[in-house]
């Protein structure tokens, strides 16, 4: 017994001491193996106090109003010369603590703009500024408050197709709430405010149809009020809020197309052209546009002369197919029928009455028109050549109105090698055609009524030239041909061909028109020809022309054409390097006209430098003769015409002195000589007077028109006058002019004395 409660009393400090070292290792987990070494009682109590913060979370509540205590910091080892400090988020303005450890909180808090604050706490030495303990960090929570309501975003809109079905998802509505969404604060529950026959909404927001009957052709629009309220599980609290929300109804294709009447009048002009718009078939249809789909259909046979397009706004649109003829028929009566080709569902309007047939009157209107050709377009094909019938075609229009003129046919482009009959429109050719000059021609033939501005139309003729073999063949390739000093026999020296202008040339044969000595010709049979080479030794340094007569034929027209083939000096693979051509011994008729040419142009040209010498030298011998020819010149008064200022020759005044047997009529046109001497003296005007004299008195004589006054320059003056006439004749003495020189030779060996002189005048 004592043994057993000396055993309990051993035990029983030893389980403490481990619960002791459990809850130290809870609080400080660092501490465990240190607690457990401890050997003593004393010694594990102390360990268990130290560095121990008892907290790590506090609580404030939002909006509170300062200052308020939220908690006391507590520490194992704070003293008398300990003191707390904080640092962190908010520390020292909102949070504060004392010397005695409460934590103050300062201002109020919104836990909308901030949540939660971190912290640490310090406690140290008041006067050393020592750390006692390792810092400790710990978080203020801001608990929340329902002082937010809930918010709508702005213009709230969803949409729904019409008929859709039960419980079909319009639109999902979320509204906001800025408190905690954890707490029943945040928690927003919907409702609505109208509409409830029609459409239904969840706390989610999620609004759906409670109907199938939506007609968007009844109401298409629907503005529902929704409130948005947060505690939505407390029903007699809590923050709300409402909004109006669009639900629009879109369209489906649930309703046919029908004619607004039951008949259409409409009045189209017998002229109107295929494609012309006759009028509007107007059609009801509730849907919406794009939901619109209708289709029409016309009565057969109608249908080949009318058609119905679509309009923008799925009307029907009725135009012509072809043209109509008031002379045929008046009046046109069909019917049209009008389907929806697509309908999403059974048709809302529906039933016997529905307008889905109307009748269409047209009225045709008669007007005048001009003619109608047979064709728009006649097409005429031609050979070239001479013309063997004149007639090529015909036209043919009729005037379509009942009055039906007569019709008159003209082509009035001048140009045109075409003419045409005007009663019967018949074509014929004016000319001879060259398909090589030009192949084809376009004109217009036009017909008019024969009544006095009478309507008229036009037709297009194409004439076409067709081809005949009427061209020679042509060598062609025939510079390719050469012979190399180095060719042997049996050499092909070229390929030539053939072609001519003809359309389709055919097929070209050649042959020698002449037998070579030295080349073959090789028909190829593909409009070709190779020349071969008989016999070798041609050199350049011999002159010898090599041409070849080679005949071409097309089958019909065959042409000889002479090829001359050039000797040259050849590299390897019969490069040339050097040809000579023949040099000819003949003359050709054009070099030899323009020799000849060139010959009787420099005979002319020395034919008139002998006679121009031969007449120069006949007058030196009639000046050194002493007859002097002179030109008196008139200049009449200021301001005259152009026949003011004459020129005449006077050498026969001077002549007069010597020659007293001339008469009038057997010299010049003008009877300027004087028969007395006195003329020579200087008295011009006895001589005048005395010539006017005979030319009155003499019935032989020509007559004359005119009077020329012929006078002396400087009469009346002191120093005489300078005039030549009596120099030669009167003896007027210039002896002086042998004595200025070689330059005034001439003038003395004519106006001088010297022994020539006295000779001739002998």
């Amino acid at each position: 017994m004592m043994k057993h409660t000396a055993c309990r009393q051993m035990t029983e400090p030893v389980f403490w001491a481990g619960v002791l070292v459990v809850l130290c290792a809870l609080s400080a987990g660092a501490d465990v193996y240190q607690a457990l070494k401890m050997p003593s009682m004393s010694s594990r109590v102390l360990q268990r106090h130290k560095r121990e913060w008892r907290w790590d979370k506090l609580y404030v509540t939002e909006e509170n109003p300062p200052p308020e205590k939220i908690r006391k910091l507590e520490n194992t080892l704070f003293g008398a010369s300990a003191r707390y400090i904080l640092s962190g988020e908010g520390a020292d303005s909102i949070f504060t603590v004392n010397d005695i450890g409460d934590i103050m909180v300062n201002a109020k808090l919104d836990r909308e703009k901030k949540s939660v604050y971190n912290l640490s706490a310090s406690l140290i030495h008041s006067k050393t500024k020592k750390h006692l303990d390792k810092d400790f960090t710990f978080t203020i929570v801001v608990m929340d408050i329902n002082d937010n309501s809930p918010v709508f975003p702005p213009d709230i809109s969803g949409s729904i197709s019409e008929s859709s079905h039960e419980e079909s998802l319009v639109m999902t509505v979320t509204a906001t709430d800025a408190d905690d969404p954890s707490t029943q604060n945040g928690m927003i529950g919907y409702k609505l405010l109208n509409g409830t026959d029609l459409f239904s909404i969840n706390n989610e927001g999620k609004i759906r149809t409670l109907t199938s009957s939506l007609d968007r052709e009844k109401q298409s629009q629907y503005l529902i009020s929704i409130q948005a309220k947060d505690m939505r599980d407390v029903s007699n609290s809590g923050n709300s809020a409402t909004t109006v929300v669009t639900i629009n109804i879109d369209d489906v294709n649930d309703n046919i197309a029908t004619f607004k009447k039951g008949e259409y009048h409409f009045n189209v002009k017998e002229d109107s052209k295929p494609g012309y718009e006759i009028g509007k078939l107007e059609v009801e249809d509730k849907d919406e546009i794009q939901n619109k789909d209708p289709s029409f259909t016309i009565q057969q046979k109608f249908d080949e002369m009318f058609k119905i397009n679509i309009s923008n706004v799925k009307d029907g649109i009725l135009s012509l197919k072809r043209t109509l003829d008031y002379e045929t028929e008046k009046m046109h009566k069909f019917t049209v029928n009008v389907v929806e080709r697509t309908v999403s569902k059974s048709p809302d309007n529906q039933g016997p009455n529905l307008q889905t047939r109307a009748q269409v009157l047209i009225n045709v209107i008669d007007v005048d028109e001009p003619p109608v050709f047979s064709q728009s377009q006649y097409n005429i094909s031609v050979h070239e050549g001479p013309i063997k019938s004149p007639s090529i075609g015909a036209v043919s229009a009729k005037d379509p109105d009942k009055n039906s003129y007569k019709i008159r046919y003209s082509i009035e482009d001048s140009n045109c090698p075409v003419a045409v009959d005007a009663v019967q429109g018949r074509l014929f050719l004016k000319k001879e055609l060259d398909r090589e000059d030009k192949s084809s021609y376009t004109f217009q033939v036009t017909a008019q009524e024969d009544v006095p501005n009478g309507l008229k139309s036009s037709a297009t003729v194409n004439l076409k030239v067709l081809d005949i073999n009427d061209n020679l063949p042509e060598l062609t390739n025939g510079s390719s041909v050469y012979v190399c000093e180095s060719d042997e026999p049996g050499t092909v020296i070229g390929t030539v061909g053939a072609t001519d202008k003809d359309e389709n040339s055919g097929r070209f044969h050649f042959t020698l028109a002449k037998p070579s000595l030295n080349f073959s010709l090789y028909d190829n049979e593909d409009n070709t020809a190779t020349i071969e080479l008989k016999q070798g030794g041609l050199s350049t340094k011999h002159s010898v022309e090599h041409v070849l007569e080679i005949e071409i034929t097309d089958g019909e027209l065959k042409r000889i054409e002479h090829l001359q083939i050039k000797v040259c000096t050849c590299q390897t693979g019969r490069r040339v390097e050097y040809c000579k051509a023949f040099a000819q011994s003949g003359m050709s008729f054009s070099a030899l006209l323009a020799i000849l040419l060139c010959i009787v142009t420099i005979l002319v040209i020395v034919i008139l430098i002998v006679l121009r010498k031969r007449y120069q030298k006949d007058v030196l011998v009639a000046k050194s003769s002493g007859e002097i020819h002179e030109q008196l010149v008139r200049y009449d008064e200021e301001g005259g015409g152009e026949m003011d200022t004459n020129g005449y020759d006077v050498s026969l005044l001077s002549s007069a002195c010597h020659d007293s047997s001339f008469r009038p009529g057997t010299g010049p046109s003008m009877y300027v000589v004087a028969k007395t001497p006195s003329a020579c003296k200087g008295d011009m005007a006895i001589m005048i007077e005395e010539k006017k004299d005979e030319a009155d008195h003499d019935c032989d004589g020509i007559p004359y028109d005119t009077l020329r006054i012929y006078v002396y320059e400087g009469t009346g003056s002191l120093a005489g006058s300078l005039s030549s006439l009596d120099s030669s004749s009167c003896g007027s003495n210039l002896d002086f002019l042998h004595e200025w020189g070689p330059r005034f030779r001439t003038l003395a060996q004519l106006y001088g004395v010297d022994g020539s002189d006295s000779d001739s005048s002998d």
